[in-house]
């Protein structure tokens, strides 16, 4: 580091000490009634959501279902970004639904919460088709994504899903932070 400025930054951090300790005991009998909530801004590592933003209203199993996906994050042991990236996914996926076969509207032969294929390796249709297998699946895949705890939301799951839409899964970004916030503790 510099030593000019790392000079200036231990005087400014002085200068800041002294004026807390001198002013310290001024302001312990300052009145409360004219005390003002000061603003304190919080800087988190995980990125800000990407572009316009999708939202959409949860029923009952849509709710399990995002239950399930935090418990099984929590199972393995990762951090609440890697239920909002799971979330997110799922959002884009199926609605967090838990899709069986649809017929012909089914995306080949993609089914569950994150439209996995039991022919690209995902497991059997009874695997995928369980909440807690589908995400742990998910999970694993993420784990093996260096970066993915950093990157944009979108990068991370488009490395896993490897979706011919690869930019949609960033609108559900808010939604599945705000899930996450309700549902970690609960």
């Amino acid at each position: 580091m510099n030593t000019i400025f790392r000079k200036s930054m231990l005087s400014v951090a002085g200068l800041a000490f002294a004026g807390g300790v001198f002013a310290g005991p001024v302001a312990a009998h300052a009145n409360p009634v004219d005390a003002k909530p000061v603003a304190v801004a919080v800087q988190t590592n995980a990125p800000k959501p990407q572009g316009d933003q999708s939202h959409i209203t949860l029923n009952d199993e849509q709710t399990a279902n995002v239950k399930a996906i935090i418990a099984a994050t929590k199972k393995a042991g990762l951090p609440e970004r890697a239920a909002v990236i799971s979330i997110a996914t799922s959002l884009q996926e199926s609605k967090l639904e838990n899709l069986g076969h649809l017929g012909d509207m089914n995306d080949h032969d993609s089914l569950g919460l994150f439209q996995q294929r039991p022919s690209s390796g995902w497991g059997t249709p009874e695997q995928i088709t369980d909440p807690e297998y589908s995400t742990t699946a998910f999970l694993k895949g993420l784990k093996q994504v260096d970066g993915w705890q950093d990157m944009p939301l979108t990068d991370a799951a488009q490395t896993v899903q490897v979706s011919a839409y690869p930019d949609a899964y960033a609108q559900w970004e808010q939604q599945a932070t705000d899930l996450v916030a309700q549902y970690w503790n609960s």
